[in-house]
């Protein structure tokens, strides 16, 4: 699934080839990369607005959200830290919101009350990540679950990759060790952001890949379930650019952030403990051994099994359309 470099794009990093042979290879290197990040930076906007906030109780059958006030019942707390993703940028009203679908999927899978808590924040690296877990510690009990969508900006601010996920793996021991079951979505692709020109684009996306396996391996080491949105979102925002992203060509659309909670919610619900079958997929998780037994069931299901990027085990989700 590597992205096919326009003839440009193929100079550019034959360029970069020739560089790395000859004494100049991290100066020229170095000042085609920021070079082209710089261009990035004036395509994609600064991200000044605030995303559409909906915290408050949510009931099966749907219906408005309840504002929670303190002493009000509940039967599950759902708290989503992290970035942009997770604070739903990009997104025009608060139904459309990550946390607003997987607080709404769980009350119809469970048939219970489900109390939505948000403390991601947009423009967050791993390293804010300690951070929102302490507000989290003051606010009050910590939440029965957690979710955690982080990556994009570790890879954009130069973050180091091993200790990006050394604190996003600490952050998810700090939350099983309250009780909370915490499911994480990995580092997304850059390679389907088509504004980043190459050969910066194809060295964001190598990073990012990097990082989601990392970052998989330290949340399975803490105790938490990663979920590789690389490569389970990849194929839809390359085929369908202008639906699955935003007016800023970068934060995903409603219909983005729909594709990331479909594919959230089976690893949320069989870590609570709450899957039925009814409203998520017939089979959310499949171990190695399953696979050749399902795949005359499945179909075309069984192709997500095959097209991994990342390497990261997934739960079996159904096509997202």
């Amino acid at each position: 699934m590597g992205i096919r470099a326009p003839r440009k794009s193929t100079a550019a990093l034959a360029a970069a080839g020739v560089l790395a042979s000859t004494g100049t290879a991290v100066l020229g290197a170095r000042s085609l990369l920021t070079g082209q990040a710089d261009q990035v930076r004036n395509v994609i906007p600064k991200s000044w607005d605030v995303p559409p906030r909906a915290d408050g109780i949510y009931a099966p059958g749907g219906g408005p959200v309840q504002r929670w006030e303190r002493g009000m019942e509940f039967d599950l707390h759902l708290m989503v830290f992290g970035d942009s993703t997770a604070t739903g940028y990009g997104c025009r009203s608060a139904d459309e919101v990550p946390g607003v679908l997987l607080a709404r999927g769980l009350a119809e899978e469970s048939g219970k009350l489900i109390r939505l808590s948000t403390k991601a924040i947009v423009g967050a690296t791993s390293k804010g990540l300690s951070g929102q877990v302490d507000a989290m510690f003051v606010a009050g009990p910590p939440p029965d679950a957690a979710v955690i969508m982080i990556g994009a900006n570790d890879i954009t601010a130069l973050n180091g990759i091993s200790p990006s996920a050394r604190r996003l793996g600490a952050a998810v021991q700090r939350l099983r060790a309250s009780g909370a079951v915490v499911v994480v979505g990995t580092c997304p692709d850059f390679g389907v952001i088509k504004d980043i020109p190459q050969p910066l684009r194809w060295t964001a996306r190598n990073r990012g890949l990097r990082l989601a396996r990392v970052q998989a391996a330290a949340v399975r080491a803490a105790g938490g379930v990663p979920v590789p949105l690389a490569d389970l979102l990849a194929p839809n925002f390359r085929q369908a650019p202008e639906v699955m992203f935003s007016e800023d060509r970068y934060h995903p659309s409603a219909a983005g952030y729909a594709l990331a909670a479909n594919q959230l919610m089976p690893a949320l619900c069989h870590a609570l403990g709450e899957w039925t079958g009814v409203t998520v997929p017939d089979l959310p998780w499949a171990t190695k051994s399953e696979v050749r037994a399902l795949t005359d069931r499945l179909g075309p299901l069984a192709q997500l099994l095959r097209r991994r990027t990342t390497g990261v085990p997934a739960p079996i989700v159904v096509t997202a359309s």
